[in-house]
């Protein structure tokens, strides 16, 4: 009796350390797999994760915009980790595609700006760990142009025809049309929205074509083929560094602004893999990098902090008060989503 129940013990035991053998093999090997922008793949951004995981492989597979990140995770697409913006995380929460963030996983947590991590919040819920800010505005090349734009309505200045771009999105687009239509973009009537589809057409013979490549978009603005360009701060950052004459000016109207961050999937295989990966993100020197590299706002009040005084005033981020003149992307609900989008598909298909 006394032999069975110690082979019934062992079994027991046995059974116990390959379960903890197995968490332990799932936490180590992963791979983790992250849906990211590109660009943001830089080993600088995730060091502390890789020196803590020397043997787990982050494999990256990336996105050009919202709209396919999040169609990508809605349909069921495999991923530990994916980078929205705020503006998005109501509809991920809406379709059940996210879990909750736990920030006690996260050591990095408290150095975090308590505004930005309410911004990650749905109903109360954290969902999205903070990581950037930053705007969106209006690069101009002062070699090229008579006079410089000081409002989202130069867009349309003839004096600009064929050398505009602007991003390819809905959401991007919507926003500005609507601020210079004088009207809140985000309670837009049926009829105002036709009124923004017409603007939008108004505005093709100015463009050279809309952008989706940063890279692209950097190597048409230090070519001279772009003069004016609806754009992202390091795009900005990148071409002045370059020694291309650039500025990058704040309309009148205020700046478009957008906060993105981290969240964990619904789905995700290596949500403790995922954690760790975040936790080293959001990391100070990580995020300095992140300001250096691109010139975006961090989350982490030490970094924000640290910023290098010539940057800070070259991209401004020494500024507060220009925030409160800057349009911050909102929620969308899925209707207003379905109509801005496809609205935009028809700007984009008119000859």
């Amino acid at each position: 009796m006394k032999l069975r129940l110690f082979i019934c013990w062992l079994a027991g035991l046995g059974a116990i350390l390959l379960a903890l053998a197995g968490c332990g093999a799932n936490r180590e090997n992963g791979p983790l797999l992250v849906l990211e922008w590109a660009g943001y793949e830089q080993p600088q951004f995730w060091e502390k994760f890789a020196q803590e995981h020397p043997n787990v492989e982050v494999e990256y597979t990336f996105f050009a915009d919202d709209p396919e990140a999040f169609a990508k995770i809605q349909s069921g697409f495999q991923a530990d980790m994916v980078h929205p913006n705020t503006s998005w995380l109501q509809l991920y929460v809406d379709n059940d595609l996210v879990q909750p963030i736990d920030p006690a996983k996260l050591s990095n947590w408290p150095l975090l700006l308590d505004n930005l991590a309410e911004a990650g919040q749905v109903n109360g819920q954290q969902y999205l760990v903070p990581w950037e800010w930053g705007y969106d505005s209006i690069i101009v090349r002062p070699d090229k142009v008579q006079e410089m734009p000081d409002s989202w309505a130069d867009l349309w200045d003839p004096q600009y025809a064929g050398h505009v771009t602007i991003f390819d999105s809905a959401e991007n687009s919507v926003i500005i049309a609507a601020t210079v239509l004088g009207y809140d973009p985000y309670t837009l009537t049926e009829s105002q929205l036709a009124e923004i589809k017409q603007k939008l057409i108004e505005l093709k013979p100015n463009l050279l074509g809309y952008w989706s490549d940063y890279t692209e978009l950097n190597q048409q603005i230090a070519s001279g083929e772009i003069w004016v360009a609806v754009a992202w701060p390091d795009a900005y950052l990148a071409v002045k560094t370059e020694g291309v004459p650039v500025e990058y000016v704040t309309p009148q109207e205020g700046r478009l602004g957008w906060v993105y961050g981290l969240v964990i999937p619904k789905n995700a295989q290596n949500p403790e893999l995922a954690y760790d990966y975040i936790d080293a993100m959001i990391e100070t020197q990580a995020m300095l990098a992140l300001i250096n590299e691109f010139g975006y706002a961090a989350a982490n009040k030490e970094a924000m902090a640290s910023i290098d005084p010539e940057l800070a005033d070259l991209m401004l981020l020494n500024q507060p008060e220009l925030l409160d003149r800057t349009i911050f992307y909102k929620p969308l609900t899925a209707e207003q989503r379905k109509n801005w989008t496809a609205m935009w598909d028809e700007v984009k298909a008119t000859e």
